[in-house]
């Protein structure tokens, strides 16, 4: 189950933050993650509350006032070839819609199996 968190500054559109998480989806269900399992979050936050480095690392363009970070916290176990899979058709799939590659960054975070109560407190994967 990935728990998705779209960070963006103010203000984005609807369309914009509907846009992003639907090719978030579609890339993790591509990756075989079930099309039903989708929960996903957006802050949107001032320019004060969200602070980044234009150009850091080696950035080809300048990040801007539209960067989005995504965070997708998942159970531990995809290979690294899965997650460059993903990101392949994530970026190609944003860029189709007219973000920036460039302008987007991407943080995989796992953790076990036991650390998913999934509802009613129940903990069914240990």
């Amino acid at each position: 189950m990935p728990l998705v968190t779209l960070t963006v500054r103010k203000p984005k559109s609807s369309e914009f933050k509907s846009t992003v998480l639907d090719l978030v989806h579609a890339a993790l269900v591509s990756s075989g993650v079930p099309e039903s399992d989708r929960f996903q979050r957006v802050l949107e936050l001032d320019a004060e509350d969200f602070l980044f480095d234009p150009s850091y690392p080696d950035l080809k363009t300048e990040r801007n006032d539209d960067f989005v970070l995504i965070e997708i916290l998942w159970s531990v176990g995809r290979s690294v070839k899965v997650k460059k899979k993903l990101l392949a058709e994530l970026m190609a799939s944003l860029e189709h819609a007219r973000v920036h590659p460039e302008n987007v960054m991407v943080c995989f975070k796992e953790t076990t199996w036991g650390n998913w109560s999934f509802g009613g407190g129940r903990l069914i994967h240990v």
